[in-house]
């Protein structure tokens, strides 16, 4: 079990700071962040220590907990098992669940309000059983989706571990599981057909996602931020998508990046299981 004193000092104290604020968010990826990597994604699960400590500080005052994934929001609350207090971003950020609030034309969040004829969703939300609304940030081009989903499929036909993951509102090719060479061939066939068809690209840890509208990880925590009037902001990440996460802190603000690579957050730790110490110590200066 991670130990207090195999965190890092600097961080120790960012989060006694953190923890003393008047208003906290607390922000985090999954995969590779609270949930290891695993070879079949359907089967990635958050560590019970990371779990419990994210829905234990979710309980508590001024103190709002976020999970922020590139899986749909579907997929990401039936895998995370996380409760209605904790609160959903799915799409790298065209899926909002967060308790019966969806973002306005503006960009930021108001309770209740549809989107407008300028393209925006008008009445497309759902609602889930916790009675959160959850819903589209923006227009899907079902046709545009459609289209690079086909041409991703091509591409992964005959290569071996290569597969085509389809979401709401994007495409997803991974290669975690194919021969060096078969990845790399389809990574840049894919990038190719991909930028052909206009569509946003994001590259993750042997994956290229394709986005039929343009959300990131970085505008999600800065409405959240907005939403929830927080006075600080953790937020936890692994993979290069979470480096637009990273680059939204502000200072009183602590980004940690877990595992190695270049980063722009400004602590890092080594594993989900780190990452687990690290809630459950956050929680402990929280309450």
């Amino acid at each position: 079990m991670i130990q207090l004193i195999d965190l890092p000092a600097d961080l120790v104290r960012a989060l006694d700071e953190a923890a003393a604020t008047a208003r906290l968010l607390v922000a985090s990826d999954f995969d590779g962040t609270l949930a290891p990597i695993v070879d079949n994604p359907a089967d990635a699960r958050p560590l019970p220590r990371a779990a419990e400590a994210l829905v234990a500080l979710a309980q508590l005052p001024s103190t709002e907990v976020v999970l922020v994934s590139g899986r749909a929001l579907a997929v990401l609350r039936e895998y995370s098992g996380m409760p209605s207090s904790v609160h959903l971003v799915g799409s790298h950020g065209a899926e909002f669940d967060t308790g019966g609030q969806e973002r306005s034309d503006s960009g930021n969040v108001s309770g209740g309000q549809e989107r407008s004829d300028s393209g925006n969703v008008s009445g497309g939300q759902e609602r889930s059983d916790s009675g959160n609304v959850s819903g589209f940030a923006l227009e899907i081009d079902e046709e545009l989706l459609s289209t690079i989903t086909t041409e991703l499929e091509a591409i992964a036909e005959g290569r071996p571990g290569v597969t085509v993951e389809t979401k709401p509102a994007s495409v997803a090719l991974h290669v975690r599981n194919a021969s060096a060479a078969d990845g790399s061939a389809a990574l840049d066939a894919a990038r190719v057909a991909g930028e052909a068809l206009n569509v946003e690209i994001t590259a993750g840890k042997a994956v290229l996602e394709f986005a039929v509208i343009s959300t990131d990880k970085g505008e999600a925590v800065d409405i959240l931020r907005e939403q929830t009037d927080a006075t600080a902001v953790t937020f936890f990440g692994d993979d290069v998508t979470d480096e637009k996460a990273f680059r939204r802190m502000r200072g009183g603000d602590v980004g940690v990046k877990v595992g190695p690579g270049e980063t722009l957050a400004g602590y890092r730790v080594e594993s989900p299981e780190h990452v687990a110490a690290v809630l459950e110590y956050l929680l402990q200066r929280r309450r």
